[in-house]
Formats: C-alpha cells, sequence, structure tokens
C-alpha cells in the first residue's frame, strides 16, 4: 500500500514539474515535439539595486534554462540577460583609447530554427524529436513552440 502511495504521489509531483509550452518558472520543465522553431523570451524583470556593487535578488532580470534534446541525447545551457551590461571602459572614455565600443546588453529574447541538414548532430539546431526546456534561474521564461 505505502508503495502505491509513493509512486501516486512521485506521479503527480512529475506533472506538476512539467507544464507545455508556455510561461515556466524556475524548475519547471516544459517540451516541445518536432517544432520548426522554439522561441525562449524572460519577463526581464527589473534591474532594482541598493547594493554599491549591484547585486541583485532577481539575476539582474536575467533567465537560464537548459535544453535537452532527444535527437542526440545532449543538453544545452542557454542564458538569457537583458540587464546584463558588459559594455567595455571605452565606451565612457571620450574615444581617447581608439578603440571602438564593444559589449552591450544581453538578448531576451533567442529563436531556435530547426536545422536538420546540419553536418554535426550535437548541433543546437537539431530540434526534432522531443525537447525538454528546464528552468533553471530566479525568472519566468515564456516558451512558444513553432
Amino acid at each position: 500500500m505505502k508503495k502505491i502511495f509513493v509512486l501516486t504521489v512521485a506521479f503527480v509531483a512529475g506533472f506538476a514539474m512539467v507544464a507545455n509550452a508556455g510561461s515556466i518558472a524556475t524548475g519547471q520543465t516544459t517540451k516541445c515535439n518536432d517544432a520548426k522553431s522554439i522561441t525562449l523570451e524572460t519577463a526581464g524583470a527589473a534591474n532594482t539595486s541598493n547594493d554599491k556593487f549591484g547585486f541583485t535578488s532577481n539575476d539582474r532580470g536575467g533567465a537560464n534554462v537548459v535544453i535537452w534534446k532527444s535527437s542526440n541525447f545532449t543538453t544545452i545551457p542557454i542564458t538569457l540577460g537583458p540587464n546584463d551590461n558588459n559594455d567595455s571602459v571605452n565606451g565612457t572614455d571620450g574615444g581617447r583609447t581608439g578603440l571602438p565600443r564593444r559589449g552591450g546588453m544581453g538578448k531576451h529574447k533567442v529563436t531556435l530554427t530547426s536545422q536538420p541538414e546540419f553536418s554535426r548532430g550535437d548541433s543546437i539546431g537539431d530540434i526534432s524529436g522531443l525537447v525538454k526546456i528546464t528552468n533553471t534561474g530566479l525568472n519566468p521564461v515564456t516558451v512558444s513552440c513553432n
């Protein structure tokens, strides 16, 4: 009797942790099957900080996801960072260094497009079959399967 109860609880918990394409919160998983494209977008929470070093409790508005692909059994991490500024110092030095400005804000949205003819099987473009997306960050992520 205890085994049946434990299996039932595990089954219900598994369904609670797996959602279909839509918005996924921290720890949730969604899946796409034979999608032509998959779009990932972070909510882009505000980068609010009162800390002198810029530390925030919302991961600077960024999002982290892990993608598992059944086509080649690989796992790929993706980070979306709409509030993460990597500007180099020479962007604010008035041009005295003579170097071009580098860096910038991260992207809040990325679309993975199916590339079945790509020569390497471990390509991120090979999104055929089942693709599972798990939110490993602090902010919600919207997933669209097309």
